[in-house]
Protein backbone atom coordinates (compact mmCIF):
# COMPACT_ATOMS: atom_id res chain seq x y z
CA UNK A 1 0.00 0.00 0.00
CA UNK A 2 1.41 3.41 -1.01
CA UNK A 3 1.19 6.71 0.82
CA UNK A 4 -1.78 8.90 -0.02
CA UNK A 5 -0.74 12.39 -1.18
CA UNK A 6 -2.09 13.94 2.02
CA UNK A 7 0.04 11.57 4.12
CA UNK A 8 3.12 12.23 1.98
CA UNK A 9 2.68 15.99 2.39
CA UNK A 10 2.18 15.55 6.14
CA UNK A 11 5.47 13.72 6.45
CA UNK A 12 7.27 16.18 4.21
CA UNK A 13 6.06 19.10 6.34
CA UNK A 14 8.02 17.65 9.26
CA UNK A 15 11.18 18.88 7.53
CA UNK A 16 10.06 22.45 8.23
CA UNK A 17 10.52 21.80 11.93
CA UNK A 18 14.21 21.08 11.47
CA UNK A 19 16.83 23.80 11.41
CA UNK A 20 19.73 22.08 9.66
CA UNK A 21 22.29 24.41 11.19
CA UNK A 22 24.98 26.25 9.28
CA UNK A 23 24.40 27.43 5.74
CA UNK A 24 25.92 25.28 3.00
CA UNK A 25 28.23 28.13 2.02
CA UNK A 26 29.53 28.24 5.59
CA UNK A 27 30.18 24.50 5.54
CA UNK A 28 32.14 24.78 2.32
CA UNK A 29 34.15 27.62 3.83
CA UNK A 30 34.83 25.56 6.95
CA UNK A 31 36.02 22.65 4.80
CA UNK A 32 38.51 25.04 3.17
CA UNK A 33 39.72 26.09 6.62
CA UNK A 34 40.28 22.45 7.56
CA UNK A 35 42.22 21.86 4.35
CA UNK A 36 44.42 24.92 4.73
CA UNK A 37 45.04 24.80 8.49
CA UNK A 38 44.76 21.27 9.85
CA UNK A 39 45.96 18.62 7.37
CA UNK A 40 49.67 19.44 7.09
CA UNK A 41 49.90 17.59 9.40
CA UNK A 42 46.87 16.58 11.49
CA UNK A 43 47.86 15.71 15.06
CA UNK A 44 45.93 14.06 17.88
CA UNK A 45 47.32 14.59 21.39
CA UNK A 46 50.70 15.43 19.93
CA UNK A 47 50.81 12.36 17.68
CA UNK A 48 50.64 12.81 13.89
CA UNK A 49 47.75 10.79 12.46
CA UNK A 50 47.52 12.20 8.91
CA UNK A 51 50.15 14.07 6.91
CA UNK A 52 50.91 14.64 3.21
CA UNK A 53 53.46 12.38 1.57
CA UNK A 54 54.66 15.39 -0.43
CA UNK A 55 52.85 18.70 -0.91
CA UNK A 56 49.23 19.21 0.10
CA UNK A 57 47.34 19.88 -3.14
CA UNK A 58 44.05 19.32 -4.92
CA UNK A 59 43.98 18.72 -8.65
CA UNK A 60 41.47 18.00 -11.38
CA UNK A 61 41.74 16.20 -14.69
CA UNK A 62 39.31 16.08 -17.60
CA UNK A 63 37.59 12.70 -17.75
CA UNK A 64 38.12 12.28 -21.49
CA UNK A 65 41.73 13.45 -21.40
CA UNK A 66 42.81 11.05 -18.67
CA UNK A 67 40.92 8.17 -20.32
CA UNK A 68 43.13 8.62 -23.40
CA UNK A 69 46.38 8.81 -21.40
CA UNK A 70 49.02 6.12 -21.99
CA UNK A 71 48.72 3.33 -19.43
CA UNK A 72 51.48 3.60 -16.78
CA UNK A 73 50.96 -0.10 -15.98
CA UNK A 74 50.34 -2.21 -19.12
CA UNK A 75 48.68 -5.09 -17.24
CA UNK A 76 46.47 -5.18 -14.15
CA UNK A 77 45.17 -7.85 -11.82
CA UNK A 78 42.20 -7.55 -9.48
CA UNK A 79 41.32 -9.53 -6.38
CA UNK A 80 38.03 -9.96 -4.55
CA UNK A 81 36.18 -12.42 -2.30
CA UNK A 82 32.46 -13.10 -2.06
CA UNK A 83 30.49 -14.83 0.71
CA UNK A 84 27.09 -16.40 1.30
CA UNK A 85 26.79 -14.22 4.47
CA UNK A 86 26.61 -15.70 7.99
CA UNK A 87 23.92 -18.35 8.34
CA UNK A 88 22.60 -19.71 11.63
CA UNK A 89 21.20 -23.24 11.81
CA UNK A 90 18.84 -24.76 14.37
CA UNK A 91 21.54 -27.12 15.64
CA UNK A 92 23.57 -24.09 16.80
CA UNK A 93 26.06 -23.89 13.95
CA UNK A 94 26.87 -20.47 12.51
CA UNK A 95 28.56 -20.76 9.11
CA UNK A 96 29.84 -18.51 6.38
CA UNK A 97 31.52 -19.49 3.12
CA UNK A 98 33.85 -17.24 1.13
CA UNK A 99 35.50 -17.73 -2.23
CA UNK A 100 38.28 -15.55 -3.58
CA UNK A 101 39.22 -15.05 -7.22
CA UNK A 102 41.77 -13.04 -9.19
CA UNK A 103 41.10 -11.29 -12.49
CA UNK A 104 43.62 -10.31 -15.13
CA UNK A 105 43.86 -7.90 -18.02
CA UNK A 106 44.65 -9.28 -20.56
CA UNK A 107 42.51 -12.28 -19.56
CA UNK A 108 44.11 -15.41 -18.15
CA UNK A 109 41.57 -18.23 -18.20
CA UNK A 110 43.56 -20.55 -15.94
CA UNK A 111 43.93 -17.78 -13.37
CA UNK A 112 40.23 -16.92 -13.61
CA UNK A 113 39.35 -20.56 -13.01
CA UNK A 114 41.27 -20.77 -9.74
CA UNK A 115 39.43 -20.27 -6.44
CA UNK A 116 40.28 -20.27 -2.75
CA UNK A 117 37.28 -21.29 -0.65
CA UNK A 118 37.02 -21.00 3.13
CA UNK A 119 34.18 -22.16 5.38
CA UNK A 120 34.20 -20.79 8.92
CA UNK A 121 32.14 -22.60 11.56
CA UNK A 122 31.06 -21.47 15.04
CA UNK A 123 29.33 -23.60 17.67
CA UNK A 124 28.86 -23.43 21.41
CA UNK A 125 29.04 -27.24 21.46
CA UNK A 126 32.57 -28.00 22.63
CA UNK A 127 32.39 -31.52 21.13
CA UNK A 128 32.15 -30.14 17.59
CA UNK A 129 35.34 -30.77 15.60
CA UNK A 130 36.63 -29.56 12.23
CA UNK A 131 39.34 -30.92 9.94
CA UNK A 132 41.19 -27.69 9.18
CA UNK A 133 43.66 -28.98 6.59
CA UNK A 134 43.76 -27.45 3.12
CA UNK A 135 42.39 -29.59 0.30
CA UNK A 136 42.41 -29.39 -3.51
CA UNK A 137 39.48 -29.57 -5.94
CA UNK A 138 38.68 -28.77 -9.58
CA UNK A 139 41.64 -30.76 -10.91
CA UNK A 140 43.98 -28.88 -8.60
CA UNK A 141 43.03 -25.39 -9.80
CA UNK A 142 41.30 -24.56 -6.52
CA UNK A 143 41.74 -25.13 -2.80
CA UNK A 144 39.47 -25.16 0.24
CA UNK A 145 39.58 -25.21 4.01
CA UNK A 146 37.16 -25.34 6.94
CA UNK A 147 38.00 -23.34 10.08
CA UNK A 148 36.51 -23.67 13.56
CA UNK A 149 35.85 -20.46 15.50
CA UNK A 150 35.94 -20.63 19.33
CA UNK A 151 32.76 -19.78 21.28
CA UNK A 152 31.94 -16.08 20.89
CA UNK A 153 28.14 -16.06 21.00
CA UNK A 154 27.66 -12.29 20.92
CA UNK A 155 29.86 -11.81 17.88
CA UNK A 156 29.58 -15.17 16.13
CA UNK A 157 28.14 -13.88 12.86
CA UNK A 158 30.61 -11.03 12.50
CA UNK A 159 33.60 -13.22 13.29
CA UNK A 160 32.72 -16.08 10.94
CA UNK A 161 32.08 -13.58 8.15
CA UNK A 162 35.29 -11.58 8.60
CA UNK A 163 37.59 -14.56 8.98
CA UNK A 164 36.12 -16.41 5.98
CA UNK A 165 36.38 -13.33 3.79
CA UNK A 166 39.86 -12.20 4.79
CA UNK A 167 41.41 -15.66 4.98
CA UNK A 168 40.17 -16.60 1.50
CA UNK A 169 41.26 -13.28 0.01
CA UNK A 170 44.71 -13.12 1.61
CA UNK A 171 45.56 -16.78 0.89
CA UNK A 172 44.50 -16.46 -2.73
CA UNK A 173 46.51 -13.26 -3.15
CA UNK A 174 49.66 -14.82 -1.71
CA UNK A 175 49.34 -17.97 -3.79
CA UNK A 176 48.91 -16.02 -7.03
CA UNK A 177 51.30 -13.15 -6.33
CA UNK A 178 53.68 -14.41 -9.00
CA UNK A 179 50.91 -14.09 -11.62
CA UNK A 180 50.87 -10.31 -11.15
CA UNK A 181 53.33 -8.64 -13.52
CA UNK A 182 52.63 -4.91 -13.17
CA UNK A 183 49.91 -3.96 -10.66
CA UNK A 184 47.48 -5.66 -8.25
CA UNK A 185 44.25 -3.88 -7.26
CA UNK A 186 42.49 -5.27 -4.20
CA UNK A 187 38.75 -4.75 -4.01
CA UNK A 188 38.75 -3.02 -0.64
CA UNK A 189 41.37 -1.69 1.78
CA UNK A 190 45.02 -2.68 1.79
CA UNK A 191 44.75 -4.43 5.16
CA UNK A 192 41.77 -6.29 6.76
CA UNK A 193 40.07 -3.21 8.18
CA UNK A 194 37.10 -5.13 9.61
CA UNK A 195 39.41 -7.39 11.61
CA UNK A 196 41.62 -4.52 12.82
CA UNK A 197 38.54 -2.68 14.03
CA UNK A 198 37.72 -5.47 16.53
CA UNK A 199 40.27 -4.20 19.03
CA UNK A 200 38.22 -1.04 19.56
CA UNK A 201 34.77 -2.63 19.68
CA UNK A 202 34.61 -4.85 22.74
CA UNK A 203 36.98 -6.46 25.26
CA UNK A 204 35.87 -9.95 24.19
CA UNK A 205 36.94 -9.29 20.61
CA UNK A 206 40.18 -7.64 21.74
CA UNK A 207 40.96 -10.76 23.79
CA UNK A 208 40.11 -12.96 20.80
CA UNK A 209 42.67 -11.07 18.71
CA UNK A 210 45.33 -11.67 21.36
CA UNK A 211 44.52 -15.24 22.38
CA UNK A 212 43.46 -16.93 19.11
CA UNK A 213 46.01 -17.44 16.32
CA UNK A 214 43.50 -17.19 13.45
CA UNK A 215 43.11 -13.39 13.24
CA UNK A 216 46.86 -12.97 13.57
CA UNK A 217 47.41 -15.51 10.79
CA UNK A 218 45.07 -13.57 8.52
CA UNK A 219 46.85 -10.27 9.17
CA UNK A 220 50.20 -11.98 8.67
CA UNK A 221 49.04 -13.08 5.22
CA UNK A 222 48.47 -9.45 4.25
CA UNK A 223 51.80 -8.33 5.72
CA UNK A 224 53.70 -11.09 3.89
CA UNK A 225 51.80 -10.18 0.72
CA UNK A 226 52.94 -6.57 1.01
CA UNK A 227 56.51 -7.70 1.68
CA UNK A 228 56.55 -9.95 -1.35
CA UNK A 229 55.31 -7.20 -3.66
CA UNK A 230 57.85 -4.76 -2.25
CA UNK A 231 60.64 -7.29 -2.78
CA UNK A 232 59.52 -7.82 -6.39
CA UNK A 233 59.08 -4.09 -7.04
CA UNK A 234 55.49 -4.66 -8.18
CA UNK A 235 52.99 -2.22 -6.64
CA UNK A 236 49.67 -3.19 -5.08
CA UNK A 237 46.82 -0.89 -4.07
CA UNK A 238 43.48 -1.19 -2.35
CA UNK A 239 40.49 0.45 -4.02
CA UNK A 240 37.88 1.33 -1.38
CA UNK A 241 34.46 1.88 -2.94
CA UNK A 242 32.71 2.99 0.24
CA UNK A 243 35.34 4.69 2.41
CA UNK A 244 34.00 5.18 5.93
CA UNK A 245 37.08 6.30 7.86
CA UNK A 246 36.60 8.90 10.60
CA UNK A 247 40.19 9.63 11.58
CA UNK A 248 40.12 13.24 10.36
CA UNK A 249 36.59 14.16 11.46
CA UNK A 250 36.99 12.49 14.87
CA UNK A 251 40.28 14.28 15.47
CA UNK A 252 38.83 17.63 14.40
CA UNK A 253 36.01 17.30 16.92
CA UNK A 254 38.61 17.18 19.70
CA UNK A 255 40.43 20.30 18.54
CA UNK A 256 40.03 23.11 21.04
CA UNK A 257 41.12 25.70 18.51
CA UNK A 258 38.07 24.93 16.34
CA UNK A 259 35.21 27.02 17.68
CA UNK A 260 32.47 25.51 15.50
CA UNK A 261 31.13 21.96 15.41
CA UNK A 262 32.40 19.58 12.73
CA UNK A 263 29.35 18.89 10.54
CA UNK A 264 30.54 15.81 8.63
CA UNK A 265 29.71 12.24 9.66
CA UNK A 266 32.93 10.82 8.20
CA UNK A 267 36.01 11.75 6.21
CA UNK A 268 34.31 11.00 2.88
CA UNK A 269 31.74 13.75 3.48
CA UNK A 270 34.57 16.20 4.18
CA UNK A 271 36.50 15.24 1.05
CA UNK A 272 33.34 15.51 -1.03
CA UNK A 273 33.04 19.15 0.02
CA UNK A 274 36.73 19.75 -0.65
CA UNK A 275 36.77 18.15 -4.09
CA UNK A 276 33.40 19.10 -5.55
CA UNK A 277 33.85 21.84 -8.17
CA UNK A 278 31.12 24.19 -9.29
CA UNK A 279 29.51 27.52 -8.61
CA UNK A 280 26.40 29.12 -7.19
CA UNK A 281 23.96 30.25 -9.88
CA UNK A 282 20.66 32.07 -9.78
CA UNK A 283 17.47 30.45 -10.98
CA UNK A 284 13.72 30.92 -10.51
CA UNK A 285 13.79 29.38 -7.01
CA UNK A 286 16.80 31.38 -5.87
CA UNK A 287 20.48 30.54 -5.64
CA UNK A 288 21.58 26.93 -6.13
CA UNK A 289 24.86 25.05 -6.42
CA UNK A 290 25.68 23.78 -9.91
CA UNK A 291 28.30 21.04 -10.00
CA UNK A 292 30.92 20.79 -12.74
CA UNK A 293 30.81 17.19 -13.98
CA UNK A 294 33.53 17.37 -16.64
CA UNK A 295 36.56 16.53 -14.49
CA UNK A 296 37.69 14.08 -11.83
CA UNK A 297 39.15 15.84 -8.79
CA UNK A 298 41.64 14.30 -6.41
CA UNK A 299 43.97 14.96 -3.51
CA UNK A 300 47.63 14.36 -2.96
CA UNK A 301 48.71 11.18 -1.16
CA UNK A 302 48.56 11.20 2.65
CA UNK A 303 50.21 8.97 5.25
CA UNK A 304 47.63 7.61 7.70
CA UNK A 305 48.56 6.50 11.23
CA UNK A 306 45.24 6.84 13.04
CA UNK A 307 42.22 4.62 13.70
CA UNK A 308 42.48 1.16 12.18
CA UNK A 309 45.59 2.23 10.26
CA UNK A 310 47.53 2.66 13.50
CA UNK A 311 48.50 -1.02 14.01
CA UNK A 312 50.48 -0.94 10.74
CA UNK A 313 52.10 2.43 11.44
CA UNK A 314 55.65 2.90 12.70
CA UNK A 315 54.42 2.98 16.31
CA UNK A 316 51.83 0.21 15.93
CA UNK A 317 52.25 -3.40 17.02
CA UNK A 318 50.65 -5.11 13.98
CA UNK A 319 48.79 -7.38 16.47
CA UNK A 320 52.13 -8.96 17.29
CA UNK A 321 52.96 -9.99 13.72
CA UNK A 322 56.67 -9.60 12.96
CA UNK A 323 57.48 -7.16 10.17
CA UNK A 324 60.67 -7.97 8.30
CA UNK A 325 61.23 -4.60 6.62
CA UNK A 326 61.54 -1.03 7.98
CA UNK A 327 58.23 -0.30 9.72
CA UNK A 328 57.45 2.78 7.63
CA UNK A 329 57.29 0.57 4.51
CA UNK A 330 53.98 -0.91 5.74
CA UNK A 331 52.24 2.35 6.58
CA UNK A 332 48.95 3.04 4.81
CA UNK A 333 49.05 5.93 2.38
CA UNK A 334 46.01 7.08 0.45
CA UNK A 335 44.58 9.61 -1.94
CA UNK A 336 40.93 10.45 -2.51
CA UNK A 337 39.31 10.80 -5.94
CA UNK A 338 35.91 12.40 -6.48
CA UNK A 339 33.76 11.46 -9.48
CA UNK A 340 31.24 14.28 -10.01
CA UNK A 341 29.26 12.23 -12.53
CA UNK A 342 27.93 10.12 -9.66
CA UNK A 343 28.76 12.45 -6.74
CA UNK A 344 30.91 9.71 -5.18
CA UNK A 345 34.35 9.59 -3.55
CA UNK A 346 36.75 6.64 -3.63
CA UNK A 347 39.86 6.04 -1.55
CA UNK A 348 42.97 4.44 -3.03
CA UNK A 349 45.46 2.93 -0.56
CA UNK A 350 49.03 1.75 -1.04
CA UNK A 351 52.02 0.94 1.21
CA UNK A 352 54.39 3.82 1.83
CA UNK A 353 57.18 1.65 0.42
CA UNK A 354 55.75 2.44 -3.04
CA UNK A 355 54.34 5.94 -2.63
CA UNK A 356 57.52 7.41 -1.11
CA UNK A 357 58.90 7.36 -4.68
CA UNK A 358 57.49 10.33 -6.65
CA UNK A 359 57.53 8.53 -10.01
CA UNK A 360 55.70 5.45 -8.69
CA UNK A 361 53.26 7.68 -6.82
CA UNK A 362 52.41 9.59 -10.00
CA UNK A 363 52.07 6.43 -12.06
CA UNK A 364 49.66 4.91 -9.55
CA UNK A 365 47.64 8.12 -9.45
CA UNK A 366 47.28 8.33 -13.24
CA UNK A 367 46.46 4.61 -13.55
CA UNK A 368 43.65 4.72 -11.00
CA UNK A 369 42.25 8.01 -12.30
CA UNK A 370 42.18 6.53 -15.79
CA UNK A 371 40.48 3.38 -14.49
CA UNK A 372 37.74 5.44 -12.81
CA UNK A 373 37.28 7.70 -15.82
CA UNK A 374 36.91 4.79 -18.23
CA UNK A 375 34.71 2.62 -16.00
CA UNK A 376 32.59 5.55 -14.77
CA UNK A 377 33.11 4.07 -11.32
CA UNK A 378 35.36 1.41 -9.74
CA UNK A 379 38.07 0.02 -12.05
CA UNK A 380 36.91 -2.61 -14.52
CA UNK A 381 39.57 -5.03 -13.21
CA UNK A 382 37.95 -4.82 -9.74
CA UNK A 383 34.45 -5.36 -11.12
CA UNK A 384 35.80 -8.32 -13.08
CA UNK A 385 37.20 -9.87 -9.89
CA UNK A 386 33.90 -9.17 -8.12
CA UNK A 387 32.03 -10.99 -10.87
CA UNK A 388 34.34 -14.01 -10.61
CA UNK A 389 34.12 -14.22 -6.81
CA UNK A 390 30.44 -13.36 -6.39
CA UNK A 391 28.07 -16.06 -5.13
CA UNK A 392 24.64 -15.39 -6.62
CA UNK A 393 21.43 -15.36 -4.62
CA UNK A 394 20.26 -18.66 -6.07
CA UNK A 395 23.67 -20.23 -5.42
CA UNK A 396 23.55 -19.04 -1.81
CA UNK A 397 20.15 -20.66 -1.36
CA UNK A 398 21.37 -23.93 -2.89
CA UNK A 399 24.48 -23.98 -0.70
CA UNK A 400 22.38 -23.43 2.43
CA UNK A 401 20.07 -26.26 1.42
CA UNK A 402 23.09 -28.50 0.94
CA UNK A 403 24.34 -27.59 4.41
CA UNK A 404 20.91 -28.33 5.88
CA UNK A 405 21.07 -31.81 4.36
CA UNK A 406 24.68 -32.37 5.45
CA UNK A 407 24.00 -31.40 9.07
CA UNK A 408 20.48 -32.89 9.22
CA UNK A 409 19.05 -29.56 10.36
CA UNK A 410 17.45 -26.45 8.91
CA UNK A 411 18.25 -22.78 8.78
CA UNK A 412 17.12 -20.79 11.81
CA UNK A 413 14.77 -18.34 10.10
CA UNK A 414 12.81 -15.40 11.49
CA UNK A 415 9.54 -13.83 10.48
CA UNK A 416 11.43 -11.04 8.71
CA UNK A 417 13.24 -13.66 6.63
CA UNK A 418 9.85 -15.01 5.59
CA UNK A 419 8.31 -11.57 5.10
CA UNK A 420 11.07 -10.21 2.92
CA UNK A 421 11.85 -13.55 1.23
CA UNK A 422 15.41 -13.52 2.52
CA UNK A 423 17.32 -16.54 1.25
Amino acid sequence: MTLDPVHFDGIARLARRIDHGADERDRRAFAETVWESFLDPLADDGRTVVEPVDERVRRHVDCEDVALHDRPFPTENGLDAGTINPTTFKNGLVIDIAQAAMSATPSDLDLHRSRTTVMTVHSNDTTMTVDETWGKFDAGYSQSRAVKIPPLPRFAEGVVHALALYLAESKHARDHAADVEDLLVLDGPLYPRGLLRWADQHPDLADFLIEDPRPTTVLENYIRLVERFIDRGVPLVGFVKNPATRVITRTLKNKREIDVSTPWNDDSALFTRLLERGEYVDDIDGTRWERDESALTYTNWFRSRGGVDRPLSVDGDALGVERERPLEDYEVTFFVVYDPRDDLVYRVEAPYAFTRDPETRDRLTIQLLQDVAIAHGPPTIVEKADELARISRSEKASLRETLETQFDTSQDRTYDDHRWNVE
